[in-house]
């Protein structure tokens, strides 16, 4: 077994070497037999391989341990962080402000930037606030949502239909997904026939 350099650091993830209390580990991993084996036995077979015994489920039982390199673990276990994290889609959400009297001008500037919006992938929240009196023109802004959302018909699709939340009347849509471009196949070649002439 390798130097006990990690035991007395509080901040390791796992427990390492003469940390780990189980009177009895499963050890897995390539290096090893698989099977349950003493604490006394797994740590003489680390020691033997001038390695680290790592407890990598505690709550097994018993403790799931893998005999390796204890730094080349957590770097291994940080690669995984970063690839899961980079493969995961960040959701933004961005949000599209209307009154419930807003003219055709605005309309269209608006819709200009939700179509982009959802090209880049994000979702939109388009909503329309009533202040003060104007709550009585909620059906005028439930209409103006529901004309917004067929004008987005190609570009997204409609999560949450019109609904009133306090004084804010809410739709969510987000982008459709884009087919695959498949490319186009090559025309065939032509099979030339070599007509052979005939020998007179």
């Amino acid at each position: 077994m390798r130097n006990n350099r990690f035991n007395n650091r509080k901040e390791e993830l796992h427990k390492i070497n003469g940390n780990i209390r189980a009177r009895e580990v499963r050890l897995v991993g390539d290096n090893v037999e698989q099977g349950v084996y003493s604490i006394n036995e797994a740590l003489r077979l680390a020691d033997e391989l001038e390695l680290d015994l790592v407890e990598i489920s505690p709550t097994a039982d018993p403790p799931v341990c893998r005999i390796t390199d204890y730094q080349k673990f957590l770097y291994q276990q940080k690669k995984k962080q970063k690839e899961a994290k980079a493969k995961s889609v960040k959701v933004v959400v961005k949000e599209i402000r209307f009154g419930p009297q807003t003219d055709d001008h605005d309309f269209n500037f608006k819709l200009k930037h939700a179509k982009s919006f959802l090209e880049e992938g994000s979702k939109v929240k388009a909503f329309v606030f009533f202040k003060g009196r104007s709550i009585l023109f909620k059906e005028q802004g439930e209409v103006l949502l529901l004309r917004f959302a067929t004008e987005l018909e190609d570009y997204g699709k409609v999560d949450q239909l019109p609904a009133l939340e306090g004084k804010k009347m809410i739709m969510m849509l987000s982008p459709k997904k884009q087919p695959a471009k498949v490319a186009p196949a090559k025309p065939k070649e032509e099979k030339k026939e070599v007509k052979k002439e005939k020998e007179e």
